[in-house]
């Protein structure tokens, strides 16, 4: 897993409710986002994500996510013992993350769990690297 250090944009999102069946509104705003995340080579990562929609429809918060930490890759599961985050919560925490690859794309998946005031959703997420660092 090597190939997992340097800095990746996120490309797209995706949600299933906990029976599999799409979301009605995609994770950071559907197509209008920012995403980051950065691995280095001696085992520190960090990753920010927000909704970059100008306007949130009535009803809907912006969504935003950071949290840094030291990883471990073990099989395909990507650890991290958060020790820096937007949500107090989850500090020092294990964040948990089925990680893959599709072509050149990098697929995280955290476990189904509940964001904010939403019902419990599996996210998939697709990053492209941009930089070896």
């Amino acid at each position: 897993m090597e190939n997992i250090i340097g800095t990746w944009a996120l490309l797209r999102t995706e949600a299933v409710d906990a029976n599999g069946k799409p979301t009605s509104v995609a994770p950071f705003g559907g197509t209008k986002f920012i995403g980051r995340v950065v691995f280095t080579k001696e085992g520190r990562m960090s990753a920010a994500i927000t909704d970059a929609r100008e306007q949130i429809p009535e009803g809907e918060t912006r969504e935003y996510s950071c949290y840094a930490g030291a990883y471990t890759i073990e099989k395909e599961t990507l650890i991290t013992t958060v020790d820096a985050c937007s949500d107090p919560a989850r500090m020092g925490t294990k964040q948990i993350r089925t990680v893959s690859f599709e072509k050149d794309l990098m697929v995280l998946q955290p476990p189904l769990r509940s964001y904010g005031n939403k019902p419990a959703e599996l996210r998939t997420l697709w990053w492209k690297k941009i930089s070896d660092i």
